[in-house]
């Protein structure tokens, strides 16, 4: 085996880890999926010969990679531009020689399978809340609570003191324990019965079925992207708005679950393509409200995804 077949094979073997560990932190699979990548780039550039810790090592050059996405859309400063050197302790319990870097393996991608895992192992509701914790809490949680990460070792990701970090990470577990209410936990099942009700009638062709998904004051809007007249789209009423979705059904066999921006939606990414996006409003008396048809490219950049077992 060459030496980049080697480094290959020892970073897909950390892959499901790193992208574990990103996914917590970004609470996004595709965003997981590029911090992923940008740890391999940064591990193919770096000098690795005297690391004695691959796993660990890598550990803390995607949580850095994370919480600079977290930060950015945040509009925050990045963290410096120091990754860890090949002695820099870092979490894990492997211990690996690595030579120079090499080309990227083949396929760095998730199985939509593994998605739906990470979603459920996570929750819905933790999502939802780890989404309301500013990026060094976020990170300071996710790493030592949820990944046994040491207080000194998340510091050196962080670059604060380890009293500063278990600080915070404490902080966001008081958060944590005061959210989701348990009414907005009931909120997010909600939706996700409503949304798989609606994900079911559509690839049915049952027409009756989502008429009675709707509130009667129902509405659709999409972008001037949905169509290709090039206009935006606005529909409203139980009858014009079933009938519009009953149009697009077509697409519904390929469709999934997933939350977006931390309520639950309908997602289209043939061959992990992603091309439209649902979200969906629902009322507490289980009828939609609302369904907002994304297609423009930049506003699907813009969303927090996440795929949902159906």
């Amino acid at each position: 085996m060459s030496e980049s077949d080697w480094l290959a094979a020892a970073f897909e073997e950390h892959r499901g880890h790193l992208r574990a560990v990103a996914y917590r932190l970004l609470g996004s699979a595709s965003d997981a999926d590029d911090a992923v990548q940008d740890t391999w780039l940064r591990l193919t550039g770096a000098d690795t010969r005297e690391v004695e810790n691959l796993g660990g090592w890598l550990t803390t050059v995607v949580a850095r990679v994370s919480l600079n996405m977290l930060r950015s859309r945040r509009r925050e400063e990045p963290v410096g531009g120091e990754w860890p050197a090949a002695v820099e302790p870092a979490a894990g319990s492997r211990t690996d020689g690595v030579p120079g870097g090499v080309a990227a393996p083949a396929s760095l991608a998730g199985d939509p399978e593994d998605e739906a895992v990470l979603a459920d192992s996570v929750g819905l509701a933790l999502l939802v809340v780890l989404d309301t914790l500013n990026p060094a809490e976020r990170l300071a949680f996710v790493l030592h609570d949820m990944f046994a990460m040491p207080f000194t070792e998340v510091a050196a990701v962080l670059g604060r003191t380890p009293e500063a970090t278990r600080q915070l990470a404490s902080r966001a577990r008081r958060r944590i324990r005061g959210a989701p209410s348990p009414d907005r936990a009931a909120d997010l099942a909600r939706q996700r019965e409503v949304a798989t009700a609606f994900l079911a009638a559509s690839r049915g062709g049952d027409l009756a079925a989502l008429v009675a998904l709707l509130d009667s004051e129902v509405t659709l809007a999409g972008d001037a992207t949905v169509l290709p007249s090039g206009k935006p789209v606005r529909l409203s009423g139980v009858d014009a708005v079933a009938r519009g979705a009953f149009a697009a059904s077509a697409r519904a066999g390929q469709s999934r679950l997933a939350l977006v921006n931390g309520s639950v939606g309908v997602v289209f990414a043939p061959a992990g393509r992603l091309q439209v996006v649902l979200a969906l409003t629902v009322s507490p008396a289980r009828r939609i409200t609302a369904i907002d048809v994304i297609a423009d490219p930049e506003r699907l950049r813009r969303l927090r995804l996440a795929l949902l077992p159906d």
